[in-house]
């Protein structure tokens, strides 16, 4: 997880949006990565993962309105990111974090982006 959250704070301070492609790329790469991994994942990058699926399933439905091209990709983007979003918050539940804590946990990860 350390390397998409590192690529994503390197996207989320860039001036311009990234194209298609590469924004397609980037989320296959996620949900590869949350697919092999999710199971071996630990509490701090359940926590990584949630605040990426986040990001992405956001961006993805700003970009659905915008895109008459890309709105349905986007829009299954978004809907698959908020799949995993839910499940990583019933994990992190299931392992004893309450839903403060998991916005907490969240919160941080976002000031120090």
């Amino acid at each position: 997880m350390d390397k998409l959250l590192e690529k994503l704070k390197e996207y989320l301070h860039m001036e311009t949006e990234i194209p298609f492609d590469e924004f397609s790329e980037y989320y296959r790469t996620l949900i590869e990565e949350l697919n092999l991994k999710f199971n071996d994942l630990n509490n701090d990058d359940r926590v990584k993962a949630l605040y990426i699926c986040s990001i992405v399933q956001s961006n993805a439905d700003a970009r659905a309105k915008e895109s008459k091209v890309n709105a349905k990709a986007f829009k299954k983007m978004s809907s698959k990111c908020a799949f995993w979003a839910d499940a990583i918050k019933f994990n992190l539940g299931k392992s004893g974090m309450s839903p403060e804590e998991i916005e907490k946990a969240t919160e941080e990860i976002n000031e120090n982006i």
